[in-house]
Formats: C-alpha cells, sequence, structure tokens
C-alpha cells in the first residue's frame, strides 16, 4: 500500500521538477510508509539552507517553505504575499490528486520569487511576515 503514496508523490513531485531544478533545487524522497491515518510519503527540494517540503497521504497536504531553522506554511506564505487568506491556487478542490501539484505550481510561478530567487534576507522577512499575519483573528483589520 505505501507503493500507491509513493508513487502518487512521485508523479507529483515531476510536475514540479522543472520549476525546482531550473532554480538550483536537488529532489530528495523523505520518509514513507504506513501510519493509523493511512499511507503517507513525502519529499523536498532543497538548495543550500532552504527547502519546500511537502507531503502526500490521500492528497497533497503539509506543504512547507523552511530557511535554516525558520520555517513557514504554504498557506501563511500565500497569505503574506497576496495580503488575503485562501487567494492562492492551492489546494483547490478536485478529486485528481496531481491537481493539487498543479495548483501548488502555478503559486510556486506566480507567487513565490521570494523563495526561488529572493536573498536569504528577503526570504527571511517574509517568513516574519508570513508567521505575523497568521496570528491577526479573523475579521479584525490588518
Amino acid at each position: 500500500m505505501t507503493k500507491d503514496a509513493q508513487a502518487v508523490l512521485e508523479r507529483g513531485s515531476e510536475l514540479l521538477k522543472p520549476l525546482l531544478l531550473q532554480h538550483g533545487f536537488a529532489y530528495r524522497a523523505l520518509d514513507a510508509g504506513e501510519s493509523s491515518g493511512g499511507q503517507f510519503a513525502g519529499a523536498e527540494f532543497k538548495r543550500e539552507t532552504r527547502r519546500l517540503e511537502y507531503h502526500f497521504r490521500y492528497s497533497l497536504g503539509m506543504v512547507s517553505y523552511h530557511l535554516d531553522s525558520c520555517s513557514m506554511s504554504h498557506q501563511e506564505y500565500m497569505r503574506s504575499v497576496t495580503g488575503k487568506p485562501n487567494a492562492s491556487h492551492y489546494p483547490g478542490f478536485s478529486s485528481d490528486p496531481m491537481e493539487a501539484f498543479r495548483h501548488l505550481l502555478l503559486d510556486l510561478e506566480e507567487h513565490c520569487v521570494d523563495f526561488l530567487d529572493g536573498s536569504d534576507e528577503i526570504l527571511r522577512r517574509r517568513i516574519e511576515d508570513a508567521l505575523a499575519k497568521s496570528h491577526v483573528k479573523p475579521g479584525l483589520p490588518e
């Protein structure tokens, strides 16, 4: 069963590879296995001290961006960039697990210049902004 989650994650990773390899990131498969929640598999793209880490369990789940020991979720990153919650392509809604990878790719292309090309200082400021905005209560002005 674990092979199914791994196979989907690997197919999805193939969609992301052209963009991330072009920016100097290297792909690496992470752990895969069975847990009480079902099959899971993880992977990352890494370049020096930054990483894009993502996991698959029934669908593309946790996606996070790391710089050294600092990190932010995809949702936090997109809120920081777009200025509002839920304005990104990912996660999207589809029964096709590849659509989530396609949506993530669109977000990477359209919104993730800080991660792909920005200096460490620019990315660090983005992470700080993203984390600060993640603590804003809904309904209150930002």
